[in-house]
């Protein structure tokens, strides 16, 4: 467990040797905030088959959230995740204070995630991408991995990283690896186990809107995008905040004669917690 950025790089230095040119270990990151789950294992199994060494990051990401408040409530859980990081055997777990990794807090300098980072959960929280942007191109500065590994739950965040991994040239491989669900469908996450009985059997209608969505886009955007409000018609414990289809190379709103791949995104507020989902679908 390393919680200062020197003790990080002592270590990734002791690790890559003396003669630090391309020869080295191939090192992979995984950029979590904690509170692992089995859709984090997955991460790093990935993380371990495409890399000698893995670097797993446990930093709650104050940037990403609207107030300190919300920071603070974010759920943590640094015992389990202590022994899941062990069984796994991963090389390094960078786990630093906020205090540690932004000295200059809310007020340090941003990366800036443009058009798309302003659209769907950037439209709902305009601050988020850019917060977490930055954390993570200060992560691939520190850590100079070979691969950066995401979940495809949040593809909006995957896809901003590649771009920003392409624009700003920093030579990594960017993997995504399929979400982890839940018996009901739902992607796993810390939030899941917050839901009452009640609540989950309401959650567990945006991947069924998603199945509907995808089942119906043969007869094109507008029927996929009916077909998945139907299917969550009739259940007042969801508050949909976006259903939308966009295109995987752009992230931007398809066309109505878009034919082809595509993405079904959704997010809505289900018990007070927020759930986004997506699925990869093809119009006819």
């Amino acid at each position: 467990m390393i919680r200062t950025t020197r003790d990080l790089r002592t270590r990734l230095g002791e690790i890559r040797g003396a003669d630090q040119l391309e020869r080295g270990p191939r090192v992979a990151l995984v950029s979590t905030l904690g509170a692992l789950h089995d859709g984090h294992v997955d991460l790093i199994r990935a993380a371990r088959d495409a890399a000698d060494v893995v670097v797993v990051s446990t930093f709650v990401n104050p940037l990403r959230f609207r107030t300190a408040e919300e920071t603070a409530a974010y759920p943590r859980s640094p015992l389990g995740d202590a022994e899941i990081l062990r069984d796994l055997e991963v090389d390094i777990v960078f786990a630093p204070t906020a205090a540690e990794f932004l000295p200059a807090g809310t007020g340090s300098m941003r990366v800036a995630a443009g058009d798309v980072g302003l659209r769907y959960e950037g439209r709902l929280r305009p601050f988020y991408f850019d917060g977490v942007l930055t954390v993570e191109a200060k992560l691939f500065h520190l850590v100079r991995p070979d691969v950066a590994v995401y979940g495809e739950r949040d593809l909006q965040r995957a896809f901003l990283v590649q771009r920003m991994v392409r624009d700003l040239d920093f030579g990594i491989d960017v993997i995504t690896v399929p979400t982890v669900r839940t018996e009901d469908g739902l992607p796993v996450s810390s939030r899941v186990a917050l839901l009452d009985e009640a609540d989950r059997r309401a959650a567990s209608k945006l991947p069924q809107a998603l199945e509907a969505a995808a089942s119906n886009a043969d007869r094109g955007v507008d029927a996929c995008i009916a077909a998945a409000q139907s299917a969550l018609m009739g259940e007042p414990r969801i508050r949909l905040e976006y259903l939308s289809v966009v295109d995987p190379e752009t992230f931007l709103s398809v066309d109505e004669d878009h034919t082809g791949r595509a993405l079904a995104l959704i997010a809505a507020t289900v018990g007070g917690h927020r759930f986004i989902d997506n699925a990869e679908i093809a119009l006819r």
